[in-house]
């Protein structure tokens, strides 16, 4: 099929938000590929997004759908059902869409053909310091970025439903999303690449991606992809690496200091073991100082401003504790439940 002929599906998956999604379509209004549609799965939002949504009827081939609230993955497989398109697009409600994005992704289909493919998420210059923060933080090498979807990601490359695309022919032999929330999207992938179809990074089809916007919503979704890469190596058994443990680790350890630095400070029982308190408190206190600088550096360097280098130092801080946390409830429980 020839470039100008393939049809995309955009399937974008709402829930009570109406400022983001219209924002995001009003980024589609200006793509300069013009062979495709939306779909805007309504899960369940109060009150019911139509007229938000529908008031982009004239400028885009729209379509919205309602639904009772059945979670994303589930949104996303009835958009699939609905959609026209010989490639589905998915992204998240909270994403701005450059204008050239589907012009990227057709051009890298015609150049190599993919079953699926995923794209990398960036910050837009309109996004407060908090969210650039956020953003760093999800993309950067020296956080859980490493592990994520962009061009220096360790391993195997997994798309992500913010930003993801899947052939028709993908979503009929894989059935779409068998979860709906937590590691979805990670299933699927790990699923369409067990069976063999060609998934892969498609550089130049990035999005900005607005992401959580107070440190509260961000714990808890970071906490949450801790919990999901347990879930995944439940479900795989294999699905689980050395890098994957960091941010337990990194957890346990500022744990471990501050319990040291308390009983330092205020248990006089550990009077004959100071001198090895100290040692251990001193290293220790070297060791995540000299992260955090390098880290605040990097940040520095990569976006040119002071207010967000700082901010990414803690938003770093707030991922690495949530992410290690999720993972290590989900590890210790499910540990607990299987031997009960």
């Amino acid at each position: 099929m020839s470039r100008e002929q393939r049809f995309y599906s955009i399937i974008i998956p709402l829930y009570n938000r109406p400022r983001e999604i219209t924002d995001l379509l009003d980024s589609l209004t200006g793509q300069l590929y013009p062979h495709f549609e939306v779909i805007v799965v309504d899960d369940g939002s109060v009150p019911q997004a139509g007229g938000v949504v529908n008031a982009f009827a004239g400028k885009l081939d729209l379509h919205y759908i309602y639904q009772e609230n059945r979670g994303q993955g589930f949104a996303r497989n009835h958009g699939f059902q609905q959609a026209k398109g010989d490639y589905f697009v998915v992204f998240d409600s909270d994403c701005l869409i450059p204008e050239d994005y589907l012009l990227q992704v057709e051009r890298a289909l015609e150049n190599q053909w993919l079953d699926a493919y995923g794209g990398p998420d960036m910050a837009h210059a309109s996004f407060t310091n908090l969210q650039k923060a956020i953003s760093y933080a999800m993309t950067s090498p020296l956080s859980t970025g490493g592990i994520r979807g962009n061009k220096k990601h360790l391993g195997t490359f997994h798309p992500r439903s913010f930003n993801m695309g899947i052939s028709r022919e993908t979503w009929e032999k894989t059935g779409g999303f068998y979860w709906t929330n937590q590691s979805e999207d990670m299933e699927l992938s790990v699923r369409m690449q067990r069976m063999g179809l060609r998934v892969g990074l498609i550089a130049d089809a990035g999005v900005y991606h607005k992401r959580r916007v107070s440190l509260r919503q961000f714990f808890n979704q970071t906490f949450s992809f801790g919990q999901g890469r347990i879930r995944l190596f439940r479900h795989f058994g294999n699905e689980l690496k050395a890098v994957h443990c960091l941010p337990a680790i990194f957890t346990l350890g500022l744990a471990g200091l501050l319990v040291l630095f308390i009983g330092f400070l205020f248990v006089p029982e550990f009077n004959p073991i100071f001198p090895i308190i100290s040692n251990v408190l001193g290293a220790g206190i070297i060791l995540y100082s000299t992260y955090f600088l390098f880290l605040f550096l990097h940040a520095l360097v990569s976006n040119r401003n002071l207010p967000v280098a700082v901010l990414s130092v803690l938003t770093v801080l707030v991922q690495f504790v949530a992410y290690g946390s999720g993972f290590l409830k989900n590890l210790i429980y499910n540990s607990s439940s299987s031997s009960s």
